[in-house]
């Protein structure tokens, strides 16, 4: 969210103040894939004002993103990537990289530093291997080798992943602590929320959104083994 800026406008001095929105995005990194996930809720100051919300987004077949901050940013940030990894391909006839986009999206970010994009974004994809990424506003780059959270319930979420991620996790047990993260979030966070939690999954045979069903299914209740931390069916 931005802070309460003035701009002068037929000689009137105005101040503007941006709404403030939330959300609660994951991305958790495995040996052989990222898994992206995301609430559904866009929130407008007080008000919920989307509970089906795209949050999670399919850049390249090998490479995803999740957005947290203002909307009309996020997708600005989108277009640029998504039209940036076709020319990359043709001109160097080989796929973007996660790192590569987060490179180029982190001297867009902060080539406009001054009068910043709105965003925060955990890249994902398969490079040479599973990679992911945070970018920051100002266009701050992590590399991110367990996982990340970000947005207004990025504490709960965070809190989660602590106490279950493992280091041998499977697919199935990533996409299921990833859920439960964002559940997390969309519980005590009043900015984040909808209808359900959008899921991506980027590994070898490329970028697939999981079915409502799928979702469904993972959220049901799981049998936690604190001993490993391990979360099970």
């Amino acid at each position: 969210m931005r802070e309460a800026h003035h701009t002068v406008f037929g000689g009137l001095t105005m101040e503007v103040k941006d709404i403030k929105t939330g959300t609660t995005t994951v991305g958790i990194k495995i040996a052989n894939a990222v898994v992206l996930a995301a609430d559904m809720r866009a929130s407008m100051g007080h008000i919920a004002y989307d509970e089906e919300s795209k949050k999670v987004y399919k850049i390249t077949h090998y490479m995803g993103l999740t957005n947290a901050g203002n909307v009309g940013d996020s997708l600005s940030i989108i277009r640029f990537l998504k039209a940036q990894a076709k020319l990359y391909d043709i001109e160097r006839e080989t796929r973007m990289s996660p790192k590569a986009a987060a490179t180029f999206l982190s001297n867009i970010l902060n080539g406009n530093r001054y009068a910043p994009y709105i965003i925060q974004t955990i890249i994902g994809g398969i490079g040479e291997e599973p990679e992911m990424y945070e970018v920051s506003p100002f266009g701050g780059i992590l590399e991110r080798n367990k996982y990340a959270a970000n947005g207004s319930g990025t504490e709960m979420a965070l809190g989660t992943l602590d106490n279950y991620y493992k280091e041998d996790m499977t697919e199935q047990e990533a996409i299921v602590l990833a859920i439960k993260a964002v559940e997390a979030g969309k519980r005590r966070d009043i900015y984040s929320g909808g209808v359900s939690v959008k899921v991506a999954v980027i590994d070898s045979k490329g970028f697939r959104y999981l079915s409502e069903e799928e979702v469904k299914n993972a959220k049901e209740p799981q049998k936690i083994n604190n001993g490993r931390n391990k979360i099970k069916k």
